[in-house]
């Protein structure tokens, strides 16, 4: 069987898994009673183990077995999840990552059998099942009503243990009553079946030709959603006899071995359960009115409808490729958008009220496209952060430190292409924090605090940008330190230092190999320092900054734009070229005296509103020719980057415009201040102007 045309949806599937696993598990390790956490652990675990099979993937299939096998014991109530069983199975899910990173860059799993792995799961599993039941399993054992004693003789008749409901033992009774059978039957399906939901679903189908089934054990939902292991139970109300059921349930492929016999209550609930069924009979005999008032009467509300099955999961797989063509069709359109309105207004026999409304209708349709578009390239951050507290539980182990991670907005979505760059600045921000941040649990106590350190996350939306924030608890940022390592390393001067503010001196940080660590670590520390970190979220035309409070903590602030192919913008004249601003990093337009133009430090600068803003003349900046007459007043855009204040010299606006941004990496080295260009509704090309850079 050729599987290779399911690869990409085995890869997809499997990091869900294996995501929900490291989830569930950190739960386990805190809660290790938390029955609904065994339950998902082991589904996940038995879905990864079919998957791995069906594909061919056999040291994959191996390890899952072998951890399905701790898990299943946990489920039975067998073993306990101590914190080094839960350190051996996080082994087994790197090793499962392992796996997967090589199947996706060399479609095979590689040679690796991690015996070490599966070594120690054995020998945990024997040395677990080598203790008592927990209490909680033998309270349970206690509730279960076996209707026959023959449960001692054969374990395997597991249907006898199962519990019976009242409205089941009145269907009993009843069959009893027309002459019919009820037969118990449990169902042991192959080990090696991938698809046990189906599988289950077509010996029930079998056995309804038969008979009735009036109770499953687990329920139908959960046969279908696959949450059971390899056997399950049946109540059928037949003419047939017990020998007839194992053979037509026997037949369907996968199924390993049916057990079945005859359920009998005991006498004294037949009686009463058969006196009650009379006397139905007698009350359904009255007048429907009848009935409705005496059902009134005893207080009884009418019945409520049966709880509808779960929706489906109603989210699609798309490939990023196709998401990216259609954005290039809705950039397109809108260029030929803009191609109209430009033409529109320059051509007078162009006053036709149709073609006006024509414009604005398709300029509603793109807009609207736009937003569909850019909605199904929304991921939510999620899918990022839920690494993370697993790699926090890691460093706390490696560095000796107690540390927790809280997160919050991990629902707030973010550009697909973010979102896909976006996970190593924000693990290396953690490693920051986990390793320089917080101190040592006995500093921490000396100093008067928690001596768990706590690590915080946050993602929410601002306008049009989405803001995270990584901030600790810790020592803060030694701003003295950096300093004394700056002048060091040659970076700046005594006289530099003197003059520098706080900001200024944490900005050291973010420049190339600036580290302040004693010693190089695996955590943090090697050389690489924040520049990587700003690199790439500059890169993904965004912004970072740190603020600090000595003894308090630290907090990294990054601010994202929402899309990265279609924004608004400030359309300008520079000189005789024309330059797009982005709308959202603009703050105010200012019309300024030459005269209030001040020069500090050889730099010029404005004082706006109690504000000392620099200048910087865009025109001197990008080359553009000068005007033959200096104007009196200069046109001023006030644009923000983070707290700091920027005022960018402009000769005439345009206007606001929706514009596509056009990468040029491909065809030339863009200048830093440059973040991409447009294509304007006459055909001209306009660059576009990246407001980081430039402040």
């Amino acid at each position: 069987m050729d599987v290779s045309q399911y690869l990409e949806i085995f890869i997809e599937e499997t990091k869900e898994h294996l995501q929900s696993l490291n989830q569930h598990l950190l739960i386990l390790e805190r809660e290790p009673e938390n029955e609904n956490t065994i339950n998902e652990i082991f589904r996940a675990a038995h879905s990864l183990k079919g998957m791995a099979g069906t594909m061919g993937y056999k040291r994959m299939q191996r390890l899952t077995h072998d951890m399905e096998n701790v898990f299943s014991e946990i489920r039975n109530g067998k073993m306990k999840a101590s914190s080094s069983l839960v350190d051996v199975l996080f082994k087994g899910l790197d090793a499962l990552e392992n796996y997967l990173s090589n199947i996706q860059s060399e479609a095979n799993e590689g040679e690796d059998d991690n015996e070490e792995i599966i070594n120690a799961l054995n020998n945990i599993l024997n040395e677990g099942l080598g203790q008592a039941p927990t209490p909680k399993a033998a309270e349970t054992a206690k509730e279960v009503i076996t209707p026959t004693a023959q449960a001692v003789v054969d374990d395997k008749l597991k249907y006898l243990n199962v519990k019976i409901e009242e409205h089941e033992k009145k269907a009993m009774v009843k069959a009893g009553m027309l002459g019919l059978n009820v037969i118990g039957v449990t169902v042991y399906i192959h080990e090696y079946c991938v698809l046990k939901g189906a599988r289950a679903f077509m010996v029930n189908r079998t056995l309804e030709e038969f008979g009735e089934i009036i109770k499953l054990n687990p329920s139908a939902q959960d046969l279908e959603d696959e949450k059971y292991d390899y056997d399950y139970s049946a109540f059928i109300i037949t003419k047939e006899s017990p020998e007839k059921l194992i053979k037509v349930a026997s037949n369907v492929s996968e199924v390993k071995e049916v057990v079945a016999g005859f359920i009998q209550l005991p006498s004294a609930e037949v009686e009463s359960y058969t006196a009650i069924l009379k006397q139905d009979e007698a009350a359904s005999a009255q007048p429907q009115s009848a009935k409705e008032a005496n059902s009134l009467k005893a207080g009884n509300a009418p019945a409520a409808k049966q709880a509808a099955k779960p929706v489906a999961n109603r989210s699609v797989r798309v490939d990023i490729d196709k998401l990216d063509v259609l954005m290039n069709l809705v950039s397109e359109l809108i260029i030929a958008k803009n191609g109209l309105i430009s033409i529109s207004s320059e051509k007078e026999i162009m006053t036709d009220n149709n073609f006006h409304e024509q414009i604005e209708y398709l300029e509603r349709v793109t807009t609207n496209l736009h937003e569909s578009v850019m909605k199904t390239r929304m991921v939510p951050i999620e899918s990022v952060v839920n690494r993370f507290p697993r790699m926090i539980r890691d460093l706390s182990k490696k560095l000796e430190k107690e540390m927790e991670l809280y997160m919050t907005g991990e629902e707030t979505e973010l550009d697909r292409t973010v979102i896909d760059e976006i996970g190593d600045p924000l693990m290396h921000l953690l490693r920051n924090a986990a390793d320089h941040g917080l101190e040592s649990n006995a500093d921490r106590e000396k100093a008067g605090k928690n001596s768990t350190g706590s690590i915080y996350l946050d993602a929410y939306q601002d306008g049009n940008n989405v803001v995270i924030e990584v901030r600790d608890d810790g020592a803060g940022i030694n701003t003295e330190k950096i300093k004394r390592k700056a002048i060091e390393k040659g970076s700046i001067t005594e006289e530099q230092a003197q003059r520098m503010t706080e900001k200024d001196i944490i900005d050291i940080l973010f420049q190339p190999s600036f580290s302040t660590a004693e010693q190089i670590t695996d955590v943090s520390g090697r050389g690489v320092g924040l520049d990587v970190v700003k690199t790439k979220i500059e890169a993904l035309g965004g912004e970072i900054e740190a603020k600090t409070k000595l003894g308090e903590g630290s907090n990294f602030i990054i601010r994202l734009p929402l899309t990265l192919a279609i924004i608004q913008s400030l359309m300008v004249i520079i000189g005789d070229e024309k330059y797009a601003l982005p709308l959202g990093s603009i703050q105010t337009i200012e019309d300024i005296p030459v005269t209030d133009i001040k020069t500090i430090q050889g730099k010029e600068v404005i004082n706006l509103r109690g504000t000392v803003v620099p200048i910087i003349r865009l025109g001197n900046l990008l080359h553009c020719k000068n005007r033959e007459v200096a104007p009196e007043e200069l046109l001023v855009v006030i644009v923000k980057k983070g707290e700091r204040l920027a005022g960018m010299v402009v000769d005439e606006l345009i206007g606001q415009q929706e514009i596509v941004i056009k990468s040029i990496g491909k065809y030339i080295k863009s200048h830093k201040i440059i973040s991409g260009a447009t294509i304007l509704g006459n055909g001209e090309v306009a660059l576009i102007l990246d407001v980081n850079s430039l402040v």
